[in-house]
């Protein structure tokens, strides 16, 4: 008798364990389930999403296509992601091209905040350019185009804000990256920063602004003291086609 009630004590067991027993659901491959101990020493079980690093980098940021064309990438990473704006490289090039003056284009092998400003306006959309200082980086309402110098050679990227010290940068080749501020200070040309205003009364994405999270985790080994952007050695000439399937030349005539 003792031996059967123990062998039916077994079975209630082992039965228990395979009701509670629960099949793997399938879930993203970046995803996994972490265990840790909750309050009152019970483990808990929290779903971490693991990012790959090259889309964190490159996070709400148009990669400009070709070496010249970091002012069209750094406009439409403006347009696309703080305003809304459906546009694309090719469109804004194309764009600025139609409205710019082409020879001057051609000549300086890139775009200017006036082409820019131009094409914006085709849009209807506000813009302004301003000389500024330091401090009035500190107070930014929107993401602003700035020129910067660096191993002898123009380039536009968008300050994103400031913040302890930090600037935080959206380069359209080099992707999310962060300087000093004195650092910047020195790379900043001219004092230059060209704002593209949202429509009045009008939602917009602003998915360029500062958040919580990542000024949490800013590695301050990212900070440098020196420029860590990559030299321009391989400026494409600007009488490539534009677009290899027939979009338009720049070719001088």
């Amino acid at each position: 008798m003792l031996m059967l009630l123990a062998s039916l004590v077994a079975i209630a067991i082992s039965g228990a364990g395979l009701w509670s027993k629960h099949e793997p659901l399938d879930r993203p491959k970046e995803q996994f389930e972490l265990q840790q101990a909750g309050v009152g020493g019970g483990p808990i079980t929290q779903s971490v999403r693991m990012e790959p690093f090259s889309e964190l980098k490159y996070r709400n940021i148009t990669r400009q296509a070709f070496d010249y064309s970091c002012g069209s990438a750094a406009l439409v990473t403006i347009m696309t992601y703080h305003l809304g704006f459906q546009v694309s490289e090719q469109q804004a090039m194309e764009g600025m091209l139609e409205r710019g003056e082409k020879e001057k284009i051609i000549a300086r092998r890139g775009f200017s905040l006036l082409d820019m400003k131009r094409y914006v306006a085709s849009l209807n959309v506000e813009s302004a350019g301003f000389r500024a200082e330091i401090k009035d980086l500190l107070n930014l309402e929107h993401p602003a185009i700035v020129p910067i110098d660096y191993a002898g050679s123009k380039h536009f990227v968008v300050l994103r804000g400031v913040r302890d010290g930090i600037v935080y940068i959206a380069d359209p080749s080099a992707g999310n990256i962060v300087f000093s501020l004195k650092e910047f200070a020195t790379l900043w040309d001219r004092n230059t920063l060209f704002i593209i205003y949202p429509p009045k009364n009008q939602p917009f994405p602003g998915k360029l602004a500062l958040n919580d999270q990542e000024l949490g985790v800013t590695d301050m080994d990212r900070v440098k003291d020196k420029g860590q952007l990559k030299a321009l050695t391989d400026v494409l000439p600007m009488q490539r086609l534009i677009n290899g399937n027939g979009g338009i030349s720049i070719r001088a005539q």
